[in-house]
């Protein structure tokens, strides 16, 4: 299991996660813009966005050594952004343990399905009100 601090921003992700490679030593190893994404199919996490938001970043992946950040444009990221901790896991059946441990006394923001990028995804607030997303990841 791995957890990589994940990153809201409000159109500023590339420019921010630029910054945080340069500043950290590290590399953006993966960055997708709303644009590129498959069409909807009514899975999770592709929502139709509206045009002046097309050119913003849906997933960006900065690596520093073996540490891994996070990063997107989207809703939550706001004045200051927010974070979320991503839970990376290797099963479709730890996936869903961990998400129904950590929901358990919380709110579920976006049901743990399969979607165009993984086995499983779900987002979640936990009893504390910390945000967090459980991943189980396809292999590209």
């Amino acid at each position: 299991m791995k957890l990589i601090p994940f990153l809201g921003f409000s159109g500023q992700a590339h420019d921010a996660m630029a910054f945080y490679a340069k500043a950290l030593g590290g590399q953006v190893t993966s960055e997708m813009k709303y644009r590129d994404m498959p069409p909807s199919d009514g899975s999770p996490g592709c929502n139709e966005m509206p045009a002046d938001t097309l050119d913003h970043v849906a997933h960006s992946q900065l690596e520093i050594g073996s540490a891994i950040v996070m990063a997107a444009d989207g809703p939550g990221g706001g004045e200051g952004g927010s974070t979320t901790i991503n839970v990376d896991v290797d099963s479709i059946e730890e996936a869903e343990r961990v998400f129904a441990a950590l929901a358990e006394g919380g709110q579920v923001q976006m049901p743990i399905a399969e979607t165009f990028w993984a086995h499983r995804w779900g987002m979640l607030i936990d009893r504390y009100g910390k945000p967090w997303m459980v991943n189980c990841m396809k292999q590209p």
